[in-house]
């Protein structure tokens, strides 16, 4: 069975009645966990963006203190649970501004755990990437934002040379 194109959804969605729409969007939540966060997110988080910012970032937060550091190997595991969730977080939001935020806080955390060392090179890797990933989304910013955030990057990574 072919999927339809969103291009046909949505025009079958024009025809339908907002009652219909309520109950096509509510089955459509009902099943899927992602999908309610999604609605939930849009619904009430939507319009504000620097609450919603926040928000995750006190969730990350709660989570890095969550590390288990007795063992590398679980440690990696968890850091990598909690950038899954920040990525979930951040496609949420569809926002660059929202996505550098987001991650230079993540970068920051993880820089304070002390784990992201040249020796722990998996975790020094996934610090690099995320720090590369964030230098490439500040590019496409308004240039206003652009110097605000470019500050706080070099001032992660001066901190990651310092190590």
């Amino acid at each position: 069975m072919k999927a339809a194109s969103v291009q046909e959804i949505k025009q079958e969605l024009s025809y339908l009645s907002p009652k219909q729409l309520q109950e096509l969007c509510l089955r459509l939540i009902k099943y899927k966990k992602e999908n309610k966060e999604l609605v939930g997110y849009l619904l009430f988080d939507a319009h504000h963006q620097e609450a919603y910012i926040e928000n995750v970032c006190n969730a990350i937060d709660e989570l890095f203190t969550e590390i288990n550091t007795s063992h590398i190997y679980f440690a990696k595991k968890t850091l990598r649970k909690i950038l899954r969730i920040a990525n979930k977080q951040i496609k949420f939001a569809g926002s660059k501004e929202v996505e550098v935020s987001i991650l230079l806080h993540y970068c920051k955390q993880l820089q304070a755990t002390g784990l992201a060392k040249p020796k722990n090179q998996v975790v020094y890797k996934l610090l690099q990437t995320q720090l590369n990933k964030i230098n490439k989304l500040i590019l496409l910013l308004h240039e206003d934002l652009q110097f605000d955030y470019l500050r706080k990057l070099h001032a992660l990574q001066s901190i990651q040379t310092s190590i």
